[in-house]
Parts: C-alpha cells; sequence; structure tokens
C-alpha cells in the first residue's frame, strides 16, 4: 500500500512544462523572417541582369497568385483550376479602363479588383453548390468560357491578338521598370500575407477550417458553411485580380491564352502544395522553387514543349514525395530527431499541494492508507 514517502515525488498532468521554451523559438522565427525580408528586398541589387532581375518579378508575380488562390484552397479545402478566370479578368479589366476610359492606371488596376469581385458573386454562389471533383470541373469550366469570350470579343479585348495596356511609368527605362514593379508586387504580397495571417486567427478563419476538415459537421454545428465559403471565394478572387492587373501594368501585352489559362490555375495549386497549403509562407516558399524551377525550364526548353513536361514531372514529384508540403514535412522532422519537450514535469508534494491552492483547486484528498488511525494525532 503506498503512503505519503513513495508519493513524495508525482507526476502532475495538469502541471505544464513552462514556457520559457518559446522565446527562443519565437525568436529564431523572427530572426528568419527579418532575413528572408532582407534577401527579396535586395534581389533588385543582386539580379546580375535586367533578364534575371525580369525573372524575379515573374517569380513575384507567382507568389502572389498562389497566395492568393490559398485563401480559398488552404482555408476550404476546395481545390480550383479556374482562377487564372480572376487572374484574366483582373489583367484585361485593367487594360480596358485605361485603354478605353483614360483612368488612371493604378485607379483601374483597383477598379478592376472590385469588377472581379461583383462577377464571382454569382459565379460563386452557382460553384459552390457542389463539391469535389464537381467544384473542380465548375472552376475549370469557367475559365475556358471567359478564353472563348477573350478570343471572339475582338472590340473590346482584341481578340486573339491581345490587348496592349499602356506602361504606368513610361519615362522608366527596362531595368527601372522592373525594379519598381518587383517591389510593387512584394508590397501586394505583404498585404495578402497580413490578410491571411488576420483570418487565420479570426473566428471566419476557425469556420473555415472547419469546413476543410468536415463540411457536414461543422454545419451541423451552426457554421455558415455556404456563407463563409462564398466570402473566402471572394477574398481568393479579388486578390488574384490585384494580381492578374498589376501583370497587365508591369507587362503590358496581353495574350488570352496566357492570362485564362487552365496550366496557370494549375501553377497555383502547385506551389501551394509544394509549399504547404495550410502554413502562411506555404505558397510563397513554392513559387520561389516552382516559379524559379519554370523560369528556368522556359530558358532551357522554351522552343518546344519539354518545360511543360518539366512542370508536369515536378507536380508529380510533389505529390508522391510531399503530399503535404515542404513546411509540414521540414517542421515534422524537426521534431522527431530535435530535442523531445516534455508536457509533464516533476513535482514534490508540497509543490503540487501548493499549485491546487493558487488554482483555487484546494489539496488533493487524502489517500485511505495515510488517514490517521484511532487516537493518532491528525
Amino acid at each position: 500500500m503506498p503512503n505519503a514517502s513513495d508519493t513524495e515525488r508525482t507526476s502532475a498532468a495538469a502541471a505544464t512544462a513552462p514556457a520559457g521554451g518559446r522565446a527562443p523559438a519565437r525568436a529564431v522565427r523572427v530572426l528568419a523572417f527579418a532575413v528572408c525580408a532582407a534577401l527579396i528586398l535586395s534581389w533588385p541589387g543582386l539580379a546580375p541582369n535586367p533578364y534575371i532581375l525580369s525573372a524575379g518579378v515573374m517569380v513575384a508575380s507567382y507568389a502572389c497568385t498562389a497566395t492568393a488562390w490559398n485563401f480559398m484552397g488552404g482555408f476550404t479545402g476546395y481545390v480550383s483550376l479556374g482562377h487564372a478566370a480572376f487572374f484574366g479578368l483582373g489583367a484585361y479589366g485593367t487594360g480596358v479602363l485605361i485603354r478605353d476610359l483614360d483612368w488612371p492606371p493604378f485607379a483601374a488596376w483597383l477598379a478592376a479588383g472590385v469588377i472581379v469581385v461583383l462577377i464571382t458573386v454569382p459565379v460563386g454562389i452557382a460553384a459552390l453548390r457542389v463539391r469535389g471533383a464537381s467544384f473542380v470541373i465548375v472552376s475549370i469550366a469557367f475559365v475556358l468560357i471567359l478564353l472563348l469570350v477573350a478570343q471572339t470579343w475582338q472590340d473590346l479585348t482584341g481578340g486573339s491578338d491581345g490587348l496592349v495596356v499602356p506602361r504606368p511609368f513610361p519615362d522608366l527605362s527596362r531595368p527601372e521598370h522592373h525594379r519598381a514593379f518587383f517591389y510593387l508586387f512584394v508590397a501586394l504580397l505583404a498585404v495578402m500575407l497580413l490578410a491571411w495571417w488576420a483570418i487565420d486567427r479570426s473566428r471566419f478563419g476557425t469556420g473555415l477550417k472547419a469546413v476543410r476538415e468536415d463540411e457536414d459537421k461543422a454545419q451541423a454545428l451552426g457554421v455558415p458553411t455556404r456563407d463563409y465559403k462564398l466570402v473566402a471565394y471572394l477574398i481568393s478572387a479579388f486578390f488574384t485580380g490585384l494580381s492578374g492587373g498589376m501583370y497587365a501594368l508591369w507587362f503590358g501585352d496581353l495574350d488570352p491564352i496566357f492570362q485564362f489559362s487552365v496550366l496557370l490555375g494549375a501553377y497555383m495549386v502547385l506551389m501551394a502544395l509544394l509549399g504547404g497549403v495550410r502554413h502562411l509562407y506555404g505558397p510563397l516558399l513554392g513559387a520561389l522553387i516552382v516559379g524559379g524551377a519554370l523560369e528556368y525550364f522556359e530558358l532551357e526548353f522554351g522552343g518546344t514543349q519539354l518545360h511543360l513536361v518539366a512542370a508536369a514531372v515536378l507536380l508529380g514529384v510533389v505529390v508522391l514525395v510531399t503530399p503535404d508540403g515542404i513546411i509540414p514535412a521540414v517542421r515534422d522532422l524537426v521534431r522527431r530527431f530535435g530535442p523531445q519537450d516534455s508536457s509533464i514535469r516533476e513535482m514534490t508534494a508540497a509543490e503540487l499541494l501548493a499549485h491546487n491552492r493558487a488554482s483555487g483547486r484546494g489539496g488533493p484528498p487524502p489517500h485511505p492508507a495515510d488517514a490517521p488511525g484511532p487516537g493518532e494525532d491528525r
């Protein structure tokens, strides 16, 4: 029968390890963020030539589109291959407002983002009635319809000849133009990351993640799943449209085959999946890897279709090797081989009693074997 001397040291499940170990980890994250931000902002000065600088702008554009896609795909689990529709609408909307209405470039850019949202409302209401593969098919059908419209509406879009968008900074040289838009894309990306971070920690974000895990159960628990999904879809479309409009201002020459390409939507999915759709920086990391690889493949195999084959192989490797993304895989690896933090620590019986009194629970009930017998002092 155990007595007090046997229980001198006990394991208290309610007493967790001190949070002092969290401070170094937080400091490491802040330091890593500062270093990465410094490297990104210094890229225009590090680029050896204008072509490499333009490739950096393209990768920043990919980072924006992948992050914009992740507002829908990462939070709700709905995989859309038709987000190029919003990209193309933002690009063509910006170009048409500048060409036909003579709007200031960045006013047209913002207005095009609002137009994308207005068009997305009825589309989202219809598309979000279905799930899974049906939703993927609907998203692809939408982008193909817009591709057909862009190619045939000659008076508005220029048809297959495309649309030329005037440069917003006509006095800048080409390298200075690339440098300016690199920072504009990075600023847009920073706004997206801040919005994603805020949503992730909000009640709205919790509801979206409940939809991702089990939509039927979330609806049964009172989560307005239909409204939440629609709002996430609109936010994702808005930021994707802004990315397309920024691309139009930078590149200046719009081709409907590229702007409304299912392949572009597949690239967004690939980048987000590679980095990790449930992590803030997952799409950004995926864009750095996939975007850089695409630019390299285009340079090496641009005259053939081999760059598409290389992209398909990369997608297959991602699905087979890191289905949850690089960031979750690295984090799990660090947890497996790194120092293990115990959530239970040993404490003396006196420490446990003091802890319970401080928390208002009082002392533990005495063990029957430790109760005083007849005639013993209590």
